[in-house]
C-alpha cells in the first residue's frame, strides 16, 4: 500500500522495491557469505548503494512518525495496552499532520498484524534467538521489516530512518545490529522470503500461518468456524488476508438524534449494509461537531446489524420488524464501553422503550454513560454490577436483552491487530463458563415472549453455537428465531446470505465487517 509523506522521511509512492538490485559482492566467500578471515560469518547481508554509510554517519534523530510506532509497539509489548487505545493518543503528543498520522497508522497496525511473518524473516537474520533480543530493538527491528517489505517507502529511508530511531531511543550498540540485520532483510522481496520461508513446509496449516501472520491455532480455530457455520472451509486464505487488510472506520449517525451530513461534506460516503451508517475517508474524526457531541458514533457495522435485528424483532411473531416498542424495557447485559448501548439508546427511545446498561467496572461504567449522553437522560439508566446477578434480582424485567458476551475477540482481529498474538486456546477454556453464566442471567431476566440476543465478536464455535446449544438444552420453553432473517430485515440489502441454521455470522471477507456471531432466543410466553 502507498503511503505519502515528505521526502526526507522516506514517504514517496514509488513502487515496492524488488530484488536484484545488490551492488558488488566484495567481501564475500566462496560460499557467498560475508566472512572475515577467521571464517566467522559478519551479520550483514550484501552490500548495497544504500548502506555505504557507516551507521555513525546515519541520521541520529526519530522521525516523529516512526517514533509514534515504536512507543505504540511498546505500550503493547510491555503495558499490555490496546494500540488503537494507544495510537492517537501519541499522535496528538507528537502533533503529527494528516500525512504523519496516516503513515504512523500504516506503521504501527501493520508492524503488530505481520508479527509472525515478520518474526520468521528476522529468524533468518539474527545470530541468536529472537527471545534472546532486547524486546524495545525487536520492535524497532518489526518496525523496519514492515517498511522494507510491506510498505512503499524506499529501501535507503527505512534502513536510514529506522537506523535512527533506534540511535535516538535506544542506543549506537543496538542501532548497530539494527543496521546490519535490516540490510539482510532487504535483500529479498516479501513474496520471495515467503518462497525462502516455505520452500520445505508442507502443513497447511504451518504454510498459512507464515503467509497471512496468524497463530496456528488461530488458522485451525477459523477454518472450524467457517464450516460450522455453513461457508466452504475453502475460504480460510480469503479470510486470513481479509483479517490483515487495514479497515475502513464506520460510522454511524444514532437514529433520530445524529445526522451524517458533516461526515459526508467531509469525503465519507454512505454506508451499503445498513441505515444510517457510513464510511469514512479517514482522518482525525474528533474534528467533526456531530462525533465530538455524540450524535454520530464509530461503530462497526457488523454492530450495528446486531443490535438493530434485536430491536426490530417482532415479539409476537419473533422474526421480521413491525415491533413497536412502547412500554417496554431493554437491558444491555455486557454494555461497556458503551457503543451498542448508545445505539439501543436512541432507537428505544424511538420505539417509546427504555435501556437498563448494566457494566461491573466501574471505569468501564463511566464510559457507557458517555456513550449515552447524547441519548435523552429520561431514556436510559446505567447499573454497574455484575450481570450474571440481573437475572436473580430483576427476574423476568425485560422485554428485550442484549447480551454481547466477553470473548476472544477473533472476529476484530483487523481492527485489533495485537490480539492475535496476545490470545491462546486457554482463553477459550476461561471465557466458556462466563458466558454460559450471562446467558443463563439474561434468560431468566427476560420476560415470557421476550428475546435474548446472544452475540459474540468471535466466530468460534465455543463461544458461539456451542454456548447457545448448551444453555438451551432440556429448555422446552426456549426457542431459536431466524437470526439470518432478522441480519435482513434489517439490512440495506435484504439479503446478507449470514444464516445458518438459525442462528448468524457475519464474514470480514463476506462483508466488510467484523465476524459478528447472532442468536435470537424466545422465551415462550
Amino acid at each position: 500500500m502507498s503511503e505519502s509523506g515528505t521526502s526526507g522521511s522516506g514517504r514517496g509512492r514509488g513502487p515496492q522495491r524488488g530484488a536484484g538490485q545488490s551492488g558488488g559482492q566484495g567481501g564475500r566467500g566462496r560460499d557467498g557469505s560475508m566472512r572475515n578471515a577467521q571464517g566467522r560469518e559478519r551479520n550483514r547481508g550484501p552490500q548495497r548503494g544504500f548502506t555505504e554509510n557507516a551507521p555513525s554517519q546515519r541520521t541520529r534523530r526519530a522521525d516523529p512518525a516512526r517514533l509514534v510506532a515504536f512507543e505504540v509497539l511498546r505500550a503493547v509489548a510491555s503495558e499490555d495496552a490496546y494500540a488503537n487505545l494507544v495510537l492517537p493518543a501519541r499522535i496528538r503528543h507528537h502533533g503529527l499532520d494528516k500525512r504523519d498520522a496516516g503513515f504512523a497508522t500504516e506503521l504501527s497496525y501493520g508492524a503488530l498484524r505481520g508479527q509472525g511473518t515478520y518474526d520468521a524473516i528476522l529468524t533468518r537474520c539474527v545470530d541468536r534467538p529472537l527471545d534472546q533480543l532486547d524486546p524495545a530493538i525487536l520492535d524497532a527491528l518489526r518496525i523496519g521489516v514492515h517498511q522494507l517489505v510491506a510498505m512503499r517507502v524506499p529501501a535507503h529511508a527505512a534502513l536510514d530512518q529506522t537506523v535512527g530511531l533506534a540511535r535516538a531511543v535506544i542506543g549506537a550498540g543496538p542501532s548497530a545490529l539494527i543496521n546490519a540485520v535490516l540490510r539482510k532483510v532487504s535483500a529479498h522481496t516479501l513474496e520471495e522470503w515467503l518462497e525462502l520461508l516455505l520452500s520445505d513446509e508442507t502443513d497447511e496449516t504451518r504454510i498459512a500461518s507464515i503467509r497471512y501472520a496468524h497463530p496456528e491455532w488461530i488458522v485451525r480455530a477459523l477454518r472450524q468456524s467457517l464450516v460450522t457455520h455453513g461457508r466452504p472451509v475453502s475460504e480460510i486464505n480469503e479470510l486470513l488476508d481479509a483479517d490483515n487488510a487495514a479497515p475502513v472506520v464506520n460510522l454511524v449517525a444514532l437514529p433520530g438524534l445524529g445526522s451524517l451530513d458533516e461526515a459526508l461534506d467531509g469525503g465519507a460516503t454512505p454506508g451499503e449494509l445498513v441505515e444510517g451508517s457510513a464510511l469514512s475517508s479517514g482522518g482525525d474524526l474528533g474534528r467533526l461537531a456531530s462525533v465530538r457531541e455524540g450524535s454520530t458514533r464509530v461503530q462497526d457495522v457488523g454492530s450495528q446489524l446486531v443490535a438493530r435485528a434485536m430491536a426490530a424483532a417482532d415479539l409476537g411473531t419473533g422474526t421480521g420488524t413491525g415491533a413497536d416498542g412502547a412500554g417496554e424495557r431493554w437491558l444491555d447485559l455486557c454494555a461497556g464501553p458503551g457503543g451498542k448501548a448508545a445505539l439501543l439508546g436512541a432507537l428505544a427511545r424511538q420505539q417509546g422503550a427504555t435501556l437498563l446498561a448494566n457494566e461491573p467496572a466501574p471505569h468501564r461504567a463511566k464510559l457507557v454513560r458517555q456513550a449515552l449522553a447524547a441519548v435523552p437522560h429520561e431514556v436510559w439508566h446505567v447499573r454497574t454490577g455484575d450481570g450474571r446477578e440481573i437475572g436473580t434480582e430483576m427476574a423476568e424485567s425485560f422485554d428485550r436483552v442484549l447480551v454481547d458476551a466477553p470473548c476472544t475477540g477473533l472476529g476484530a482481529l483487523r481492527r485489533r491487530p495485537e490480539s492475535r498474538w496476545r490470545r491462546t486456546p486457554k482463553d477459550l477454556a476461561d471465557l466458556g463458563p462466563l458466558q454460559r453464566e450471562l446467558l443463563k442471567s439474561a434468560l431468566a431476566a427476560v420476560k415470557p415472549g421476550g428475546v435474548v440476543a446472544y452475540v459474540t465478536c468471535s466466530p468460534h464455535p465455543a463461544e458461539t453455537t456451542a454456548v447457545v446449544s448448551d444453555v438451551l438444552r432440556k429448555r422446552d420453553d426456549l426457542e431459536l428465531l431466524d437470526a439470518g432473517a432478522a441480519l435482513d430485515s434489517v439490512s440495506l440489502t435484504g439479503h446478507l446470505e449470514a444464516g445458518h441454521e438459525l442462528t448468524a455470522q457475519l464474514w470480514p471477507h463476506v462483508h466488510r465487517t467484523d465476524a459478528m456471531f447472532l442468536a435470537l432466543i424466545h422465551k415462550k410466553a
